[in-house]
């Protein structure tokens, strides 16, 4: 087996190798200890022999010591159950919370994350990614894949009528006569109103070129009705030709450029968008008229076939590679990257906004990541964490020891030779 396939078995392989090593060292020094504590009984007993044995045998009650505080963290030493040993494994669900509050109150706190936040780019960061083509498709096909659950869900039954509640107040509202006088004036100063005055004027000519016979014959039976059968019979035709001539006539002088009905026409437009905006009575009545039309069934049911139609295509169209719904989507990630590389304050109101959101939503983070982290440790077994922990503290916890036993073996020496100045015997 060959060390990467070793390492994919145990990826902990070398941290065991370094913990054995220097476990085996520390041990090592407390036999050492012992042999040397034991030496010292076959020498003279003077006093640098005595004086060794002072030492070796502080070495080796400060490394014993040690050995059984660090073990005692981890398992019971020598597997005796002693009151107060293996601490972690019988306080990991203590130990869980205790990490998880540390994490959320001094690692990820306003105070912290404001920091992080203020040295990150967040407007430049999402320009780069809405930039790299990489990113982009894949995202436009995403979207485009959550466009029929997304559909799906408004075209529920509840969301339905949410929609039916929501969208009269939002058109029929105080402001919808504001918002129709703003939208229409900006047909009038375009010369849109001309045209569709002109589409209605043709419209009635035209329908009056086919229905001119009839006409006729209504105008001459009003005639007689009027004057007799022979008046009728003698000026009826007169009087129609007469009159739907002045009606053609009427409707050839209402030119583009030159009608006296136009220019009325443009004047009360005006007039009408001005009440529009400075009347509050107009603008609610507007309000309540778009309202009652947005409300009626016949609307509704129009608006719901509509609706079911768009869906449909919308649906088949985000399923396809090459659609327009994803080349749309993709348009927009563009333009929004190109908008956030060359706007500064749309990348300024972007870090305000992220902040904002993050500032809100930290006390549920904090809570849910304190949570998290101590059902996690909650979970492990009690091999598992040891196992992790030790790993993790061994190495450190081995120095320990060390430490311990060549610090008592100094200490010993230290008070020995002091207590022996002073008394000039020490019963040790």
């Amino acid at each position: 087996m060959t060390a990467d396939a070793n390492a994919q078995v145990d990826p902990d392989r070398q941290a065991r190798r370094t913990l054995k090593r220097y476990r085996a060292v520390a041990t090592g020094l407390v036999v050492l200890m012992a042999g040397t504590t034991l030496a010292t009984y076959a020498l003279p007993p003077t006093y640098w022999p005595t004086l060794l044995q002072a030492a070796a045998k502080a070495g080796f009650v400060g490394g014993l010591a040690d050995w059984f505080a660090v073990t005692a963290l981890f398992r019971h030493p020598l597997g005796i159950p002693i009151p107060h040993t293996a601490i972690i494994p019988r306080e990991k669900a203590r130990l869980g919370q205790a990490l998880g509050r540390f994490v959320a109150r001094h690692v990820v706190n306003r105070n912290e994350v404001t920091r992080v936040l203020a040295r990150f780019d967040v407007g430049d960061f999402a320009r780069r990614l809405l930039n790299d083509p990489q990113i982009v498709t894949p995202l436009a096909r995403s979207l485009a894949g959550l466009l029929p659950r997304l559909l799906a869900s408004v075209e529920d039954g509840r969301a339905r009528r949410l929609l039916a509640r929501i969208i009269p107040r939002i058109l029929g509202g105080p402001e919808a006569g504001r918002v129709v006088a703003r939208a229409l004036q900006g047909l009038v100063e375009g010369g849109r109103h001309q045209e569709v005055l002109t589409f209605i004027l043709q419209k009635l000519r035209e329908g009056l070129r086919d229905r001119e016979d009839v006409l006729r014959g209504v105008i001459e039976q009003r005639v007689r009705e009027q004057g007799g059968r022979l008046v009728g019979w003698a000026l009826g035709a007169t009087v129609a030709t007469r009159i739907l001539g002045s009606v053609n006539a009427e409707f050839e002088r209402m030119g583009p450029d030159s009608s006296e009905l136009r220019d009325a026409f443009d004047e009360w437009a005006r007039r009408e968008i001005a009440r529009m905006e400075s009347t509050p009575e107009r603008a609610a009545a507007i309000g309540e008229a778009i309202r009652n039309v947005v409300t009626h069934e016949t609307i509704q049911l129009w608006a719901a076939d509509i609706w079911a139609r768009l869906r449909i295509a919308v649906e088949a169209d985000a399923a396809r590679p090459n659609g327009r719904t994803i080349a749309i989507l993709e348009g927009a990630i563009k333009n929004l990257g190109e908008m956030l590389a060359t706007d500064d304050a749309a990348r300024a109101r972007l870090q305000r906004t992220t902040e904002r959101l993050i500032a809100g939503l930290l006390p549920a983070a904090q809570t849910q990541l304190s949570d998290f982290i101590a059902n996690v440790v909650a979970s492990w077994d009690t091999a598992t964490i040891t196992d992790r922990l030790e790993l993790r503290v061994g190495k450190d916890l081995q120095y320990v020891r060390m430490n311990g036993t060549l610090v008592g073996f100094l200490a010993g020496g230290v008070l020995f030779a002091a207590l022996h100045a002073v008394f000039h015997r020490v019963a040790f």
